[in-house]
Parts: C-alpha cells; sequence; structure tokens
C-alpha cells in the first residue's frame, strides 16, 4: 500500500484546490546561495590600540638628541623638514603630555595620531615638557618620543616647536598623508 492510497479522497480534493496548478520540477537539486565575503578582513575592537600599544620599543636606537631634536624619514626631501622646523605646515591639534606615566603616554600618543590621520590632519603638536619634574631633572617622555615617533610608518618627520610654541617642550610632528588603501 503506497502512501497516495492512505489519504482519504475529500482531503486530496482540499489540498489540490489549495495549492493550484502546479509544474514538476525537472532538477530537484537547489543550488544554495554562498554568501559573499568582505575582501577586507576583520579586526576585534580595539586592535589597533592594542598594535599601537605594543608597537613601539622603548629600547629602539634614537636619532641623536640634543636640546633641539630633528627627525627625517630617509628618503623623503630635507625641504620638508627646512619647512617643518620654520612652521610652514599648520598645526591642526595638540596632545599635552605632562604628567603622564610612560605607559599612559605612549597610549596616548599613538591613539592621538592615529585619531588625527584618521581625521585627515597633516601636522601635529606634541608637548612633552623639558623634564623639570622628573626624578633627575632629564626629559623623560622626550627621549622616548624621539625613540617611538621613528618606529611609526605614519611620522614623516618631527622637530621641536619654535619657542611660541613650546620650544624644546614641544615637537612638532608631520604626518603621511593617507592613500588609497589606508
Amino acid at each position: 500500500m503506497n502512501d497516495e492510497s492512505r489519504i482519504d479522497p475529500e482531503d486530496r480534493a482540499l489540498f489540490l484546490d489549495a495549492v493550484g496548478p502546479v509544474e514538476p520540477v525537472e532538477d530537484e537539486r537547489v543550488e544554495p546561495e554562498r554568501p559573499r565575503v568582505s575582501a577586507r578582513p576583520r579586526r576585534d575592537p580595539g586592535f589597533d590600540e592594542m598594535v599601537d600599544a605594543f608597537a613601539v620599543s622603548d629600547l629602539a636606537d634614537a636619532p641623536e638628541q640634543g636640546e633641539q631634536v630633528q627627525y627625517l624619514r630617509p628618503g623623503v626631501q630635507k625641504a620638508i623638514l627646512r619647512k617643518l622646523k620654520r612652521g610652514g605646515y599648520s598645526v591642526s591639534a595638540s596632545l599635552d603630555l605632562h604628567g603622564l606615566t610612560v605607559d599612559r603616554a605612549r597610549n596616548e600618543v599613538a591613539a592621538f595620531i592615529r585619531s588625527e590621520r584618521g581625521e585627515m590632519r597633516r601636522c601635529v603638536r606634541i608637548v612633552h615638557g623639558k623634564g623639570y619634574r622628573s626624578a633627575d631633572g632629564q626629559p623623560v617622555l622626550k627621549t622616548l618620543l624621539n625613540r617611538w615617533l621613528p618606529q611609526r610608518d605614519d611620522v614623516v618627520a618631527f622637530c621641536s616647536a619654535p619657542p611660541h610654541d613650546g620650544g624644546t617642550g614641544a615637537l612638532y610632528v608631520l604626518l603621511r598623508r593617507l592613500g588609497p588603501g589606508d
């Protein structure tokens, strides 16, 4: 006895009336819809902050440091550093590190640079102080910035600010322009 013979003829008629005319399917296979995968990898929230916090070393070689600090990424024209030293770039934002611990300063600098690049800003000022209140009277953050900043790919150049803008207690930092893939 097949399954069709067990169905009441009245129920069968009601079902066929409700369904209406049907056409037989030639191929029973149905291709599943494949989800589109994004070409960009997904990052966990906070990933950039974590990478920035550990991407720079306190022990990296620093450029020679005197009272005046300056750095120019290799391959960049010297005229860019001269223009930065003369104040030829408009400073769009400033970060004051006075009173921060080394770890907090490192995190603040990383977040500040990332934020300013995201805002398409090019030249920023970082105030580190002159070290008068440090244990040995030497500028701790100035020395560390001189090590941290050259390690960042997004920093093109930096130099001590002119006296009216913090002098040797602050830096002008020129950031790399955002490219199409950034």
